[in-house]
């Protein structure tokens, strides 16, 4: 998620918590934002959605590399393990091994329960990098029935302070939109990057036209 993190990172510091928490409810209706804040300020994120799979289809979309690329980013490449990798990145054009992936090490996990990461590579240039290091987040399923998961997403390490105030913005929007985007893909079907990349690309090229702007 290269791509996305990185501009959100610089289009949601300057969002307040309110309006950010107002914008994501408004454009994620089917996400739930169970968040909570202690009172020294740490702050503990959960969002959740639930998918029309079964927990083990789910779980394969976390969890192998086809799986992650059927809706998560074009590049990926998944070592279900402790202390395993998963590296990713949101450009087509993106190889494994670049500084600009992301790359997140499996810290525990229960086979099609629960998974435990945090980041040990952010892309180049991505702001609040250190303390990005200092979170971790937490996948848990839970199977509602045979066709439908409830997938919850769980930050944890977002202490007090202007830098983690962005990461929090950042990343609460970022997670809602990871949530749609994996419902959409179990309801849609995997994701063409290619075509989704050929759309965007012609979507930038005419607000450039319609600017005045040369493409």
């Amino acid at each position: 998620m290269k791509r996305l993190i990185c501009t959100l990172a610089a289009a949601m510091a300057l969002v307040s918590v309110g309006n950010a928490q107002t914008a994501k409810k408004n454009e994620f209706p089917d996400v739930l934002n169970t968040s909570s804040a202690s009172a020294t300020g740490d702050r503990t994120m959960q969002l959740s959605i639930v998918v029309p799979a079964s927990r083990a289809e789910v779980w394969a979309a976390f969890t192998t590399s086809e799986g992650y690329r059927s809706w998560g980013t074009p590049l990926a490449s998944v070592e279900l393990k402790v202390d395993g990798i998963i590296e990713t990145n949101y450009d087509t054009a993106a190889k494994l091994g670049s500084p600009d992936n992301i790359r997140n090490q499996i810290t525990a996990y229960v086979p099609e329960r629960l998974l435990v990461m945090r980041n040990v590579q952010a892309p180049t240039g991505f702001p609040n990098a250190a303390e990005f290091a200092r979170t971790a987040v937490i996948i848990e399923l839970e199977a509602l029935d045979t066709r439908s998961t409830r997938v919850t997403l769980t930050g944890v390490g977002y202490g007090p302070g202007l830098k983690f105030d962005e990461l929090y913005r950042t990343f609460e929007w970022a997670n809602a939109y990871s949530l749609t985007e994996l419902k959409a893909r179990f309801v849609g079907g995997p994701v063409d990057w290619a075509d989704r990349a050929a759309k965007e690309k012609a979507q930038t090229t005419n607000q450039k036209v319609k600017s005045g702007d040369k493409p």
